[in-house]
């Protein structure tokens, strides 16, 4: 009797893989592992933020009440742009060097890889976030109305979503230059268009409209609901669901770009 043909697709990835929370876990305990080896990128996760907030605060030493004003929407703006930094161009290491393929040849769901690494750089977030709005509040002297607890909430967002920017903008880049020339294509326009230079309703009308579209505006207008509110508002509730939305959603695209790599 004549042995059956071999399957077309023996020896390659598995097809529809369902996501598994162990290999989730797995990934994220490499990825941390990884990090742990490289005191740069943990630095400028943890520090870079602190330090930054910290030459804001003296810069301003003469007009505290300026700090007041823009310090909270820094402490959004300052992890978003770290961890899209970083996780950017850890996680094109992680490609070029083919360690992504290798991992996608295993039944290995992309919800799991994409997942894992959010969910690695997503604790180092809470670590930064933390710091940064203790350090901010509790010795810089940010004067909150709100609950600390909710700067820390819009924060640990903000870091998020600069996690699930990194992701996706990885997988457009070559080198890890490339990685950083990003920066000023996705990051530099929600700056100026956020509200932290003048408020967006006196911006010119488009710029207004394209600045209602971009997830760091709603960053910005959460940490100053915080600042001028001692209650939730529904407007918090609304720019809160609005980053964690975009964190989401740019995940899922993150997740759809890791075909281009590993085909």
């Amino acid at each position: 009797m004549s042995s059956a043909p071999a399957s077309p697709t023996a020896g390659l990835p598995a097809q529809g893989v369902a996501p598994s929370l162990s290999r989730t876990l797995a990934t994220t305990a490499r990825v941390l592992r990884q990090l742990r080896h490289d005191p740069r990128s943990i630095a400028l996760m943890l520090l870079v933020p602190c330090l930054m907030l910290f030459l804001l605060r003296y810069v301003y030493d003469g007009d505290p009440r300026t700090f007041d004003n823009i310090g909270a929407s820094l402490l959004g703006i300052f992890p978003l742009i770290t961890m899209f930094l970083v996780t950017s161009i850890a996680t094109l290491r992680e490609r070029t060097s083919g360690t992504l393929e290798r991992l996608l040849a295993m039944p290995l769901a992309k919800s799991d890889l994409i997942g894992g690494y959010a969910l690695a750089f997503g604790l180092l977030a809470i670590v930064q976030s933390v710091l940064a709005t203790g350090l901010a509040v509790g010795f810089l002297g940010l004067d909150v109305i709100g609950s600390p607890w909710l700067l820390l909430l819009v924060a640990l967002l903000d870091a998020l979503l600069g996690t699930a920017l990194g992701l996706f903008v990885s997988a457009f880049a070559a080198s890890e230059f490339q990685a950083v020339q990003f920066m000023p294509a996705v990051i530099f326009p929600q700056l100026l268009l956020c509200g932290l230079f003048i408020a967006r309703d006196q911006m010119q009308p488009v710029l207004e409209a394209i600045s209602n579209v971009l997830p760091m505006s709603y960053a910005v207008d959460g940490m100053n609901e915080v600042l001028r509110n001692p209650d939730i508002t529904g407007d918090f509730i609304r720019d809160a669901l609005v980053v964690a939305g975009c964190a989401v959603l740019v995940l899922g695209l993150g997740a759809a770009t890791l075909r281009r790599r590993t085909a």
